[in-house]
């Protein structure tokens, strides 16, 4: 027979796996499956989270509220309010990515204000998302996915160099390339996944890619601005 501190234990632990699944579902996740795969994390550890076979830490609450858009807190130990006072749990999906006629350029088709997407893990307030339209990214980002980025407008880092990355050029198009030294200071090539190379382009801005939803997940999560 459990003693009462066995009781107590073991209710906190249903009482978290509970919240947990409440979390998944409430995001539009219809298994414990379908969560773990679209934020990279193993089925098993996140399926024993869930049914309460293995409690989870605090520092877990946390990467699952932010996945979930919910508080850790609330998560933890059921403190406070579910949703974070105060915090954006959404971002704008402020365009669309994908290729030319003729397969060449990827680029962004303005912004679309009524759509909205949960901010992905690890994002804040300032992360925006572009939805893949078309098959030229198919390897990285198939047709239907959602690219997510921080945008800060800052000036490409070293770090960026020979990564996938959202870059505005000086003239005005907002692009999903490879990025590359260019002939001198301050020129960048750009390379496309399909398509030729971009020589010494001028950058205003690149960002890291800091999540990629892949297409099916995508359409459960987006929805149209209240």
């Amino acid at each position: 027979m459990r003693n009462v501190s066995q009781q107590v234990i073991y209710s906190i632990m249903d009482g978290r796996a509970q919240r947990l699944r409440q979390a998944r579902i409430d995001r539009g996740y219809d298994t414990a499956a379908s969560a773990a795969d679209a934020h990279g994390w193993s089925r098993n550890t996140y399926a024993s989270n869930e049914n309460g076979n293995a409690p989870f830490s605090y520092r877990r609450a946390k990467e699952y509220a932010a996945a979930f858009g919910v508080s850790p807190e609330w998560l933890y130990d059921a403190a406070g309010a579910m949703q974070p006072a105060g915090e954006a749990t959404e971002v704008q999906v402020i365009g669309r990515v994908g290729a030319n006629p003729d397969g060449t350029v990827l680029f962004a088709l303005g912004q679309d204000p009524a759509e909205l997407a949960p901010i992905p893990p690890g994002g804040t307030d300032r992360a925006r998302a572009l939805r893949v339209v078309g098959h030229s990214m198919r390897g990285l980002a198939d047709d239907g996915a959602l690219i997510y980025f921080e945008d800060q407008r800052t000036a490409p880092t070293p770090d960026m160099l020979g990564q996938v990355v959202i870059v505005e050029t000086d003239t005005d198009e907002v692009l999903v390339k490879r990025l590359l030294r260019g002939s001198r200071a301050g020129l960048y090539d750009l390379e496309s996944i399909a398509g030729p190379m971009r020589h010494d382009a001028r950058l205003r801005w690149a960002a890291h890619i800091t999540a990629i939803i892949p297409p099916f997940q995508a359409r459960r999560i987006i929805r149209g601005a209240a």
